[in-house]
């Protein structure tokens, strides 16, 4: 009777784990849903078949994202911790840069948000920029900013004097790069922090910083971790335009292929290629384990199955989000895209980005990975509903300002960036040394999967179908802008409790 209590008791608890999983992908999922069928009745009706795709493209990515998420909580995350606490215990140097660049650089190469980016990137510019040479290249501007960040832990270099050096860089290259680079580049600064690579170096980050005696600096570092590799993205990017010095690049949209090729029919073509993808993605992180297990971890039989059953969560709900997305989602992001900018009327385009921009960031998994922490390493100082609408507010202030300058050809992406960037490092001086971490945190998770996929497709839209925007310049930089608003907005916010508290939780 006891062990089927205890069988009984399990269940539930497995149960729970689901309907919690599924209720958090429901909610981030739905409101977007429910605009595309909002603007499906009003505004831009579908084609039947597109429409048809997007539900089907719906419930696989409701699926993939659960499955995922499941996987991410059993697999992804113990693994990120082990190996932080591996990697801080050794104490040495050298082991904490090899670990930093070996992690950071499969880890990254194994983010969706990345690929869903390559793609978009690979097929607007025709095959100019391939795909897996632009992954590659981001995985290695990770993994070395990843390093690095790791020996910011290690030796308690402060966050803020790390950023503005970095972003001084970024500053001095962007002058040499061209408009198209720049806006790929911190594109590709936000994709590439999502819902894989976020989970695995917050647990890095909480497993270095696990093992110092001071707790406030413990606190302090468990975060910063994802706003330094990010910026890796951004110089990598940059790089290869100053050396590679290519030519000028060219790109045009169709958001129409999917919907005319028959309604399962892309599902089912995307299956095959997807999974091969995926599992290429994932192999080194199932070989790091083993080895790690081999070498370092040392873990029960019990546990290591545990973290095997959930790396295989992790790649099929990462085949089935992706087969979603790229058969259902995306076509009609672009399509819907076209269609508004056709109605040819500013404030309405700037609204919807703006309605768009404020339930994608409740759809991005990474958020709530964050938030949770934030609120867990803070013993609930900061309430993640406050972070939660400052990432919000900040999500649809870029989108809508992402709308403003295809629309207006005299605002280019550098008068948002350049301005923007020297409001958040100038607050990194005054703000609670905690809340510099969250924030610029904050700025890699908001822009995940919703975000790669359903409103860079729709940017993508808009600036096809727009009177004198180009598509490679205008149609990219949304990302960017969605990773740079929240680090604003969370440094305010900051800010306000650094004002309301004269002691404890937060130092200044």
């Amino acid at each position: 009777m006891w062990l089927l209590l205890k069988k009984i008791e399990r269940v539930t608890a497995r149960v729970d784990v689901i309907w919690t999983k599924l209720k958090e992908v429901l909610m981030a999922v739905l409101p977007i849903a429910a605009i595309v069928l909002i603007l499906h009745a009003s505004l831009t009706p579908l084609p039947g078949a597109m429409l048809a795709q997007f539900l089907i493209g719906t419930a696989l990515t409701v699926i993939g994202l659960t499955v995922f998420l499941i996987g991410v909580d059993v697999g992804v995350t113990p693994i990120g911790q082990a190996m932080g606490s591996v990697v801080a215990r050794s104490n040495k140097l050298w082991i904490v840069i090899v670990a930093g660049l070996a992690l950071g650089f499969i880890i990254s190469i194994a983010e969706p948000d990345l690929h869903i980016l390559a793609g978009q990137v690979d097929a607007l510019t025709a095959g100019q920029i391939p795909k897996m040479l632009l992954v590659v290249v981001v995985s290695l501007g990770i993994a070395v900013l990843m390093t690095l960040g790791m020996v910011r832990v290690v030796y308690n270099i402060p966050l803020y004097l790390l950023l503005t050096g970095l972003y001084g860089l970024v500053l001095i290259l962007s002058l040499f790069s061209s408009r198209e680079f720049l806006a790929i580049s911190f594109d590709a600064s936000g994709a590439t922090t999502g819902a894989m690579t976020v989970p695995f170096m917050l647990a890095l980050a909480l497993g270095a910083t696990a093992m110092k005696k001071d707790g406030k600096a413990s606190e302090k570092d468990s975060f910063g971790l994802v706003g330094t590799a990010s910026v890796g993205a951004i110089l990598a990017v940059l790089l290869m335009s100053v050396v590679a010095h290519p030519g000028p690049l060219t790109g045009t949209v169709n958001g129409h292929e999917t919907a005319q090729a028959g309604i399962l029919r892309p599902f089912f073509n995307r299956v095959p290629i997807t999974s091969l993808e995926v599992f290429m993605a994932m192999s080194p992180i199932l070989a790091l384990l083993l080895v790690f297990q081999k070498k370092a971890f040392k873990l029960s039989r019990r546990s290591f199955r545990r973290m095997l059953v959930g790396l295989g969560f992790t790649l099929v709900g990462l085949v089935l989000f992706l087969v979603g997305v790229h058969a259902g989602f995306m076509s009609v992001g672009t399509f819907v895209g076209q269609k508004i900018a056709s109605l040819d009327r500013t404030s309405v385009i700037v609204l919807v980005g703006f309605a768009i921009g404020m339930v994608t960031i409740l759809a991005e998994p990474a958020v709530y990975v964050l938030t949770h922490q934030v609120e867990s390493v803070t013993s609930g100082y900061v309430r993640r509903s406050l972070v939660l609408g400052a990432l919000a507010l900040g999500a649809g202030l870029s989108v809508g300002l992402s709308m403003l300058r295809i629309l207006v050809p005299a605002i280019q992406l550098w008068h948002y960036l350049l301005p923007g960037y020297i409001i958040a490092i100038g607050l990194t001086y005054v703000t609670p040394k905690l809340f510099i971490g969250i924030a610029f945190d904050s700025g890699g998770v908001a822009s995940g999967p919703m975000t790669a996929t359903f409103i860079l497709a729709f940017t993508n839209g808009v600036a096809s179908a727009s009177e004198g925007a180009n598509v490679l310049v205008d149609g990219f930089g949304m990302i960017a802008m969605v990773a740079l608003m929240p680090v604003i907005a969370l440094q305010i916010l900051g800010l306000v409790y650094k004002i309301k508290t004269r002691k404890g939780g937060v130092e200044a």
